[in-house]
């Protein structure tokens, strides 16, 4: 299903369905999934590049606005799982955000440190891309990453990120990579 809207940044509820890797299911958040994802984004292993990592109320409001997100234009942040499995065991989606006065998706991508090193970020991230060429194609996707998180600048790069700016974001100096 394509979507055609004349402004391509307006709402528009139930276009994200579940997507299917070779290995992983991305699929709309749900309350249930709040406590792993506070879980994974208060890891200090997950932070060791940022900060200032949330505690677990930010990472709690962090979710809830998430799912605002979802509901408000019916995308966001997927929670990412194994295909088969029943644990949460990421995300990796797009977020509107407004960058240097432009209107962008911001891809973002974490995972619990038992699913680093096996290609998930790149393979779910390839998932979310398509689905952005394909549903939101005139709307550029943005990844900002800390300089100092080598395994993510190889994702962005990985993914066909080209470099845009590095400037300060998130209290750390980021690298911002356009698509």
């Amino acid at each position: 299903m394509r979507v055609i809207l004349s402004d391509p940044l307006a709402s528009f509820a139930d276009v994200f369905t579940d997507i299917e890797t070779d290995r992983l299911l991305l699929r709309p958040p749900h309350e249930a999934d709040r406590q792993a994802m506070v879980d994974i984004h208060t890891d200090p292993r997950t932070n060791r590049f940022h900060p200032d990592p949330p505690d677990v109320p930010r990472a709690s409001a962090m979710f809830s606005d998430w799912l605002a997100h979802w509901a408000e234009h019916g995308f966001g942040y997927p929670a990412v799982l194994e295909r088969g499995g029943t644990e949460v065991i990421g995300m990796c989606g797009v977020r509107l955000r407004e960058f240097h006065g432009e209107k962008v998706l911001n891809l973002g991508y974490r995972f619990r440190p038992s699913a680093w090193g096996k290609g998930y970020a790149v393979e779910a991230g390839q998932a979310v891309l398509e689905w952005c060429a394909r549903e939101l194609p005139s709307v550029p996707v943005l990844a900002s990453v800390s300089i100092a998180n080598k395994p993510s600048l190889r994702v962005a790069e990985r993914l066909g990120f080209t470099e845009y700016t590095e400037e300060m974001y998130d209290g750390a100096m980021s690298r911002h990579y356009r698509r």
